[in-house]
């Protein structure tokens, strides 16, 4: 049986939001994350999907036009970092170099993980 979850007041301190889940309150993140390697043409984009649905984050993943990957994720505390995790090694074909990872504030704006072309 999935937990239940009451949103609680929005705009808490430290641009955090809070939900609680039997009783646990959990901080809700936002992270932009920037990925540099061999990480276009070997499927990242769609494994991050996967990825982040599987972790039940919402957000975006795209490429840049400097053979980057960026990645912009919401979620609970612990997905989000795990999440992140996953992003410095990507899926099996991508070789990944270096993460940057910036920290911002959670808005819940996304209803999903989305591929933007």
């Amino acid at each position: 049986m999935p937990a239940t979850m009451d949103a609680a007041p929005k705009g808490c301190p430290g641009g955090l939001d809070w939900v609680e889940t039997r009783g646990i309150e959990m901080a809700n993140k936002r992270v932009q994350l920037v990925i540099r390697g061999r990480v276009q043409g070997c499927f990242f984009r769609a494994a991050a999907q996967r990825e982040a649905r599987r972790l039940g984050v919402t957000g975006w993943v795209k490429n840049r036009t400097d053979g980057s990957v960026e990645m912009l994720a919401e979620g609970d505390e612990d997905a989000i970092k795990e999440f992140s995790l996953w992003a410095g090694h990507g899926p099996s074909a991508a070789r990944v170099d270096h993460v940057d990872q910036r920290w911002r504030g959670y808005t819940g704006e996304f209803p999903e993980f989305s591929i933007i072309e």
